[in-house]
């Protein structure tokens, strides 16, 4: 231990007291050099396009707001809901079949990603649009009989806009799927047989015991879905489905400002986008609670805490002298 001199000072050799050491934080030069280099590219990369005279920014600014372009939108955004909600509910229904011990829902279940995984999201669309070549009516009754329950004609029934949900809705089921029975086998299975234990039914154990665990490791894919799902609402343009896209193809059709409809278009999506990362990042936060990588903070948040803290440090320092 430290001791002193009967006038208050120091012994020599003696260690300080800790106060006395100024703590410097390591600098990090290579990353300071690659991130201005990194803002000097971007900052060039946005001037050029500014200065950029065939981008027509009055055109642009002329559209960004047009009553078509909001009706694109709309349509945008109740398919992705729509599409979402389908496939989530039948995607856990297909991941349960294939977790189950029944060889036919496993055979069923299995065929179904197989289909709708395996062929690519544009040929469905334009499938589903076209499905009236194919049957000309669509009919509910007894197979084999001339019973018949309902009839309605094909291109009356599927609209393109209920084409395109269907084919979304149906594709997005797929994928789903394979993240739901992820997250289910994630679960330790010793959560299941303790739940059985207490005597709840397997139903019930799925709903309250299983479930609610694997979202942790369901949400972020999901979440990362549910964007790409925005962005696949373009290709319904393929059969005038009246999206946010197909109404831009509208205009540029018209009037052959092709880049500035498309800048048009960019900038909803990366606005629509934004907005869906917040909830998505509130989601995961809460379902990784009691978790390293749930409590892991970005880039951004961490430059700004260490700012704090050396402010912080610099103003007791200069209160304390």
């Amino acid at each position: 231990m430290a001791t002193t001199t009967p006038t208050g000072g120091q012994r020599t050799g003696e260690t300080p007291a800790p106060d006395a050491f100024e703590i410097v934080p390591v600098r990090h030069w290579g990353r300071w050099i690659s991130a201005v280099a990194a803002v000097a590219a971007l900052a060039g990369l946005i001037g050029s396009l500014a200065k950029n005279g065939n981008l027509r920014w009055d055109v642009v600014g002329h559209y960004l707001f047009a009553g078509l372009i909001f009706d694109g939108l709309a349509t945008t955004l109740w398919l992705t809901v729509a599409a979402m909600t389908l496939g989530l509910v039948l995607g856990t229904l297909v991941a349960v079949m294939r977790l189950s011990d029944d060889p036919v829902l496993y055979g069923l279940s299995s065929l179904f990603v197989w289909v709708f995984r395996g062929t690519p999201l544009l040929v469905q669309i334009i499938f589903w649009g076209y499905a009236g070549a194919l049957y000309q009516h669509v009919m509910i009754g007894v197979p084999f009989t001339g019973v018949t329950f309902f009839q309605a004609d094909t291109n009356t029934l599927l609209t393109p806009a209920v084409a395109a949900l269907l084919a979304l809705g149906l594709n997005e089921a797929a994928y789903a799927s394979e993240i739901v029975r992820a997250g289910i086998r994630s679960v330790d299975v010793g959560q299941t047989e303790a739940a059985h234990s207490l005597g709840m039914r397997p139903a019930l154990t799925m709903r309250r015991i299983v479930l609610p665990q694997a979202m942790r490791v369901i949400i972020p894919p999901l979440g990362n879905e549910t964007i790409n799902m925005l962005k696949m609402t373009a290709l319904v343009s393929v059969i005038a489905a009246h999206d946010l896209m197909s109404n831009i193809q509208d205009v540029y059709g018209q009037n052959y400002q092709v880049i500035p409809m498309l800048v048009v278009a960019s900038l909803w999506y990366l606005a629509l986008v934004s907005v869906l990362s917040v909830p998505q990042a509130w989601l995961e936060r809460r379902y990784g609670r009691g978790t390293a990588r749930g409590a892991a903070v970005s880039p951004l948040r961490r430059l700004c805490a260490g700012s704090l803290t050396a402010l912080r440090s610099r103003t007791q320092k200069e209160a304390g002298r």
